[in-house]
């Protein structure tokens, strides 16, 4: 399963400064199994929805309350199953989204406060979709199958151009080596001659005269490999540069590493298309999967309205 964060959208700098109040007293709306809910989460979480969905105020409280109903529900099964989200876990998902669109995450959180919302109510949504995302996994990885006539349906409604047309890259990888205990300082010269690399990579066939010029540089062969194969954003990034070129230096536990496309072709074969039939398939099926499992879970809790 896919783990999906919440989307922060870039109307976030336009949202009129509104000032987070605590109240001094909070009336309890909703217990879910002796969690209280306050009106005044449900009035952050409405702000956020507002802010990301841009929903109306009276549609976004709605929301708002069945959302923070089943947060509670979702993380009192990840509780029972045994699993825990940890601060960094939440962080990371944060500082995501900040990159996501193209903010620090001290820029996110300005923004956030701009509308009237605590960073942490944004936080404590992420903690329970990555408690949810965790509980998926656990029960559903290598379950979810796909009927072959639901493929073959979804095949006859595309193009027959689309149909017999997919297309084939020649990888490799090149890697910038850098020790694991390296000083900040070597570890920015060696991101300095990464991008040297990229700059003066023009084929693979003449990798060595530029790689010859810098010291501990691996090349590693990836062979070919299909476009669906290829993770989503990679596949975006090889896409847009094409044969002859290296991607941007992305940093692993071994260094620099950047990926050089060495060929590319277009094969007839419906081989690609239905690989991506197929995990779209699989992803509305895990959809489906998801919901019911909430429904069976928001069943055996127990929920109070005030």
């Amino acid at each position: 399963m896919r783990l999906r964060f919440v989307p922060v959208i870039m109307g976030l700098f336009l949202a009129l400064a509104m000032p987070i109040v605590t109240p001094a007293y909070a009336a309890i709306k909703v217990i879910v199994n002796d969690t209280p809910i306050t009106d005044y989460d449900i009035s952050q979480r409405a702000r956020l929805i507002t802010l990301t969905q841009r929903k109306s105020a009276s549609i976004a409280k709605r929301q708002a309350e069945q959302e923070l109903i089943d947060d509670q529900v979702k993380l009192a099964e990840a509780e029972r199953m045994g699993i825990e989200v940890g601060s960094s876990e939440i962080d990371n998902a944060f500082n995501n989204i900040a990159r996501n669109v193209k903010m620090s995450p001290s820029q996110l959180s300005k923004a956030l406060r701009s509308g009237g919302v605590k960073p942490e109510t944004l936080k404590a949504r992420l903690k329970a979709q990555l408690a949810w995302n965790q509980l998926l996994r656990r029960r559903f990885s290598g379950k979810i199958e796909v009927d072959e006539s639901d493929i073959i349906a979804a095949l006859q409604k595309k193009d027959e151009a689309d149909r017999q047309k997919s297309v084939e890259y020649d990888l490799k990888r090149v890697i910038v080596v850098v020790p694991k205990n390296s000083s900040g300082g070597f570890k920015s010269k060696r991101k300095q001659e990464s991008n040297k690399i990229r700059a003066a990579f023009s084929s693979c066939e003449e990798v060595g005269s530029v790689l010859g010029q810098y010291s501990e540089v691996v090349v590693q062969p990836i062979g070919r490999r299909l476009e669906t194969e290829l993770p989503a954003e990679m596949r975006e990034e090889i896409n847009s540069l094409g044969p002859g070129k290296l991607t941007k230096p992305s940093a692993t536990p071994v260094g620099y590493e950047m990926i050089a496309i060495c060929g590319k072709r277009e094969i007839a074969s419906d081989i690609a298309v239905r690989a991506e039939l197929e995990n779209e398939l699989r992803a509305k099926e895990g959809e489906s999967q998801s919901r019911k499992y909430l429904m069976d879970v928001r069943r055996r809790a127990t929920i109070i309205y005030r």
